[in-house]
């Protein structure tokens, strides 16, 4: 039976960017000797890629063209941080197309457990926190439930002793103010901003780094800022963490 890896990415229109995604990529290659294929979920950023001449499958559309070639066992393995809309909606493509695979199974996340919840706290604490000043993680965020990973992520850095580390979101809670709110009490008047998220696409770029952004509101209120401007796809931590992920994966024989 032929058998397939399908990475599958929210994906990036930063071209600067995409080298986290990349990284992981390499990172799952190495711990599968399936044949190898790549989806984005976004279908904006596939859009995107699309006029500049790139193609990039959406999900159905990578298994559409699996199930043409003749592949009966796929496994899936998202990039995704966490159980958020996304996921519900590739679990949701992913139980419409089981019946027409022998084997079609779904791997995890990168933070499914409190295990990697502090295993993401020690790997940004080590790779990112200044010796001066305090670092604010800025996390995409969500309405969905899911979206307490980002206030957990925050507790266990606290219990780990990284007491100069703040984790924030731009469309979930903790918020900006939430984060302007937790600052004073740091005392610290350095801030070295970094994305919490796999890519440094458009929201670091905007949000984050944009004088519109967190920046530059940071800047406004007298603090001294500074940008780090890659995603956390090119720590080779995180990239261990989706690597185990994926042979977990890899060794689950049936559905989901």
């Amino acid at each position: 039976m032929k058998k397939a890896l399908l990475v599958l990415s929210f994906g990036t229109s930063v071209p600067a960017a995409r080298k986290s995604i990349t990284a992981v990529e390499e990172a799952l290659k190495a711990v599968s000797d399936r044949d190898f294929f790549r989806a984005f979920t976004s279908p904006t950023i596939r859009k995107i890629l699309a006029r500049k001449g790139e193609t990039v499958w959406s999900l159905s559309e990578a298994l559409e063209a699996l199930l043409e070639m003749g592949y009966g066992d796929v496994a899936i393995q998202p990039t995704h941080l966490l159980y958020g809309y996304e996921y519900d909606n590739i679990r949701e493509t992913v139980t419409q197309w089981q019946e027409r695979f022998p084997v079609l199974r779904l791997g995890q996340p990168l933070l499914a457990t409190q295990e990697d919840l502090f295993a993401l706290s020690d790997c940004v604490a080590k790779a990112y926190a200044p010796r001066e000043g305090a670092l604010v993680l800025m996390g995409h965020g969500t309405t969905h439930f899911a979206n307490m990973v980002y206030p957990a992520l925050q507790t266990v850095l606290r219990s780990r002793g990284y007491e100069n580390i703040l984790v924030g979101t731009v469309e979930g809670w903790p918020g900006l103010e939430d984060v302007l709110a937790g600052l004073p009490a740091l005392g610290k008047k350095q801030v070295l901003l970094a994305p919490l998220m796999l890519v440094a696409g458009d929201h670091a770029l905007n949000d984050m780094a944009g004088e519109d952004g967190w920046k530059g509101r940071l800047e406004r209120e007298g603090y001294t800022v500074s940008c780090h401007m890659e995603g956390l796809g090119v720590l080779e931590p995180v990239q261990a963490m989706y690597a185990a992920r994926c042979k977990t994966l890899l060794e689950n024989e049936h559905g989901l």
